[in-house]
């Protein structure tokens, strides 16, 4: 069994609190302990099984390529859909990416415009920003059009 969401208090970035259930679901408390790794900087990769059994194909196609864009780095909407073998569906990867279930463990804040700034995200700016910033990553504020830097990185994803 997987882990299937991931949620935040509406503008709360620590970690969920934990429960009397979590010992008794051992895929759970190791999502915990990841992400609380993760929020604390001493990890940058998540290894865990992930349910996306509620996806669409194309957004589970999706959802596969942003776990291997690399922690401090962003891809853009228009890249990710090029990668996918479909040039002109940079609006539907944002659609889907808006659509992530699994912010953070599946990291769509890494994905921005392409000319470099920040574009949108499902979890708030000011969150996308913190997310960012935590792995090291400049960013002007957030706005739509902040810039980040270093720029929008060129990654071959396959």
């Amino acid at each position: 069994m997987g882990v299937r969401r991931v949620g935040f208090d509406a503008d709360d970035l620590s970690m969920p609190h934990h429960t009397d259930d979590v010992a008794a679901h051992p895929t759970l408390a190791r999502a915990l302990q990841q992400l609380r790794e993760y929020f604390e900087g001493s990890r940058r990769a998540f290894d865990l099984p992930l349910d996306l059994s509620g996806a669409t194909d194309f957004q589970r196609r999706i959802y596969t390529r942003l776990t291997e864009i690399p922690f401090g780095r962003t891809v853009s909407y228009g890249d990710l859909a090029d990668e996918l073998g479909d040039p002109g569906a940079a609006r539907a990867v944002g659609q889907a990416v808006g659509s992530n279930p699994l912010p953070v463990l599946v990291p769509c804040h890494r994905v921005v415009r392409s000319d470099g700034r920040l574009g949108g995200y499902s979890g708030g700016l000011n969150r996308k920003v913190r997310l960012l910033r935590l792995e090291g990553l400049e960013v002007e504020g957030p706005r739509p059009t902040s810039r980040i830097y270093p720029d929008v990185l060129r990654l071959p994803l396959q």
